[in-house]
């Protein structure tokens, strides 16, 4: 029985990229038993995808682009992509629908709250796309955001080559230690880089549990949805 009823699934835009493409092909072919899993289980899923595969914020200083733009520049790439996700995931025959905060109507259907939250009780993957619909503000807020919004159990993270929240940078201190379990108070004061600190303190009185884990085992989604003690968890419970 999975642990979780709803979840938001966070997508590193960067983690799509591939090495000659902005797409990696066995990488979307990952999310997608990831999320097929998920859904096979019982468990809603919504999904927040970033757009750094396409465009990266520093691209717009380099460029002399003011960061307004550039920031709708990167929104617009989080549309391209969740594109690029749900025609894969409904070529193998799972129903998604995106929801754009920007208005794209040949892209998605505009951000309506109560019409995503029938999609997913329709067991309907939802794509979240456009991040907030601002500039200023990351997917990881958009992530936690939507989270809140859709009233779900947890935030699933997937890093890169790293099993969780750690002390210090593991790639640069061999010394530093796993935390298994880390309040989001205690992940301000200690000023730890896990998520940016709007979207950690749009969490910090919620339910909604954010676990982190090493995505390059696509088996770890799955491990954690059925509660296994594996990368750390964010949470408000002592």
């Amino acid at each position: 029985m999975p642990k979780y009823k709803r979840i938001l699934l966070k997508i590193s835009g960067e983690a799509l990229k591939g090495k000659e493409d902005i797409y990696d092909k066995e990488y979307l072919e990952s999310i997608y038993k990831i999320v097929q899993e998920i859904v096979s289980a019982g468990t809603e899923v919504c999904l927040v995808v970033g757009g750094g595969n396409i465009w990266r914020g520093r691209e717009a200083e380099n460029l002399g682009i003011e960061k307004t733009t550039g920031d709708y520049r990167g929104r617009m790439a989080t549309i391209r992509n969740a594109r690029c996700l749900q025609s894969f995931f409904e070529n193998h025959g799972l129903v998604t629908r995106v929801r754009t905060s920007i208005p794209v109507a040949q892209c998605g259907e505009p951000y309506i709250r109560r019409r995503a939250l029938r999609h997913l009780e329709k067991k309907r993957v939802v794509i979240f796309a456009g991040g907030i619909g601002s500039p200023f503000f990351t997917t990881d807020t958009c992530a936690a955001l939507r989270a809140k919004e859709r009233n779900c159990d947890g935030i699933f993270m997937g890093k890169n080559g790293v099993e969780g929240v750690y002390d210090d940078d593991p790639r640069k201190n061999k010394n530093a230690k796993l935390i298994k379990k880390i309040t989001y108070s205690e992940l301000l004061a200690d000023n730890l880089k896990v998520r940016d600190n709007t979207a950690v303190g749009l969490l910090v009185d919620s339910s909604v549990d954010v676990r982190v884990f090493n995505r390059n085992d696509p088996e770890n989604a799955i491990r954690v949805l059925n509660g296994e003690d594996i990368g750390t968890v964010v949470t408000n419970k002592k």
